[in-house]
């Protein structure tokens, strides 16, 4: 299966791409998608970039499904707000090119990939490195997303036990530790 990781922001979005196969992962694609390009009070155009940035990104290695980081709230509100109309325009260019699409907090990806929920960065570009076998350090946003694949690859496999042990709709049983499925 393959697996696209985003790691959503307002300046620069990281992606990666890797194949799952059981429990071997293979490193495919990475990178960032950039706005800098664009005015930073021109909101619409920046958007517009990520959309079709994404879209680009899942028509070039046509994944299976995504996996997408919650936004978290931070101390200035207006940066919560920004990042979130960020992350939506991730959202919908997943969805609109009709992609299964998984959400989970960087805490959750932190421990899944480190073993502690407070990971530094470059903790994170270290065993994603390790994880997927890559000759050197990826960058930091392509490393969150990448660790974001990789977290989805080992917690696919669970949901997809729990769809075989009960009647629940996916939406209501794929809750996986606070992450969502839609």
């Amino acid at each position: 299966m393959r697996i696209l990781g985003i790691d959503p922001g307002l300046q620069t979005t990281g992606f990666g791409v890797i194949e799952a196969d059981g429990p071997r992962l293979a490193y495919v694609a990475s990178g960032t998608i950039r706005t800098s390009s664009v005015a930073v009070g021109d909101l619409p155009a920046r958007l517009k970039i990520l959309f079709d940035g994404i879209r680009e990104v899942a028509a070039r290695y046509e994944p299976q499904c995504a996996a997408v980081e919650i936004v978290f709230v931070n101390v200035n509100p207006q940066s919560t707000l920004l990042l979130g109309q960020a992350r939506g325009a991730a959202l919908t260019a997943l969805v609109s090119a009709n992609l299964a699409v998984s959400e989970y907090t960087a805490l959750q990806m932190k421990k899944a990939i480190v073993g502690h929920g407070h990971a530094k960065k470059e903790q994170i570009q270290a065993m994603v490195q390790r994880l997927l076998n890559l000759p050197g350090l990826p960058g930091k946003d392509a490393s969150d997303a990448l660790g974001l694949a990789i977290m989805h690859a080992h917690a696919r496999v669970s949901f997809d036990a729990m769809s075989r042990s009960t009647t629940l709709q996916r939406r209501q049983h794929a809750q996986f530790k606070g992450g969502r499925t839609y």
